[in-house]
């Protein structure tokens, strides 16, 4: 079973350099919003803890003539959500936003990265080159950490990390990750590791019994259980390749 790609779904949520949360949005009816949170988050009412949060209508294909931004923003608010600001949003909707409360925002004032031109270099006297700066050192990609069990339904996704389960996940729950999936704890439902493709990503379970395990693309499924060599032991699955072969390696886990 395949997880939903991220570009499919109604909702997205990324995070931005000055600690806000971004919502994109492909879907503005509250109802379609609320039916695409449960699936992602389970219903957990505070799953935020109360995060800043910008909303993003770049992704929109096509835009309704109003938005229902009581409705959107009590909605967000429900998992712990504060909106604080739009972006992306044409001008005719923009006013609105602002009458419920909404700053209008760019890529800039999120601490985002934006692509501006460069002047023309003028002449400038030949000096002696001071030795560069040692460049700073590169900061991994965030590691999402769920403190509670993921029940049946749930679904999580950690954009560009890894994820930690510090309490495992029921059977009919969903963790996908960009890198690695840390579970202490019962390992059950489907894990997904290194959804975009990165074959170097792990999956650690101190308690071993999914339904299924992936890693880049490569699925192991269990429908006739888990072996007994595995089965409720601490357990590590990576992947090796062999020429054009791909195959998950599973094996328990020395704790010595």
């Amino acid at each position: 079973m395949s997880a939903v790609p991220p570009a499919a779904r109604p909702i997205e949520f990324r995070n931005a350099t000055l600690g806000a949360t971004v919502a994109v949005l492909r879907e503005t009816e509250p109802p379609k919003l609320a039916d695409a949170l449960h699936m992602m988050l389970g219903g957990m009412p505070d799953f935020f803890s109360g995060e800043a949060a910008v909303l993003d209508f770049g992704a929109l294909t096509e835009f309704p003539s109003r938005i229902d931004w009581p409705g959107l923003t009590s909605l967000l608010r429900r998992y712990q959500l504060q909106p604080m600001g739009v972006r992306n949003l044409p001008q005719e909707l923009a006013a609105k936003a602002r009458q419920a409360g909404l700053a209008i925002l760019d890529g800039a004032e999120l601490g985002e990265r934006q692509d501006v031109p460069r002047p023309m270099p003028q002449p400038v006297p030949e000096v002696r080159p001071e030795p560069a700066p040692a460049a700073a050192p590169a900061f991994p990609a965030d590691t999402l950490f769920i403190d509670r069990p993921l029940r049946s339904g749930q679904q999580v996704y950690a954009r560009g990390g890894d994820i930690v389960l510090l309490a495992g996940m029921s059977n009919g729950a969903e963790v996908i990750a960009d890198g690695s999936i840390h579970c202490y704890g019962p390992l059950r439902g489907r894990a997904l590791a290194g959804a975009q493709g990165n074959a170097a990503a792990r999956i650690i379970s101190t308690n071993f019994g999914p339904e299924i395990v992936s890693i880049a693309g490569v699925y192991r499924t269990f429908e006739q259980g888990v072996p007994a060599a595995v089965a409720g032991r601490t357990v590590h699955v990576r992947l090796l390749t062999a020429g054009t072969e791909h195959k998950l390696d599973i094996e328990p886990l020395q704790l010595d």
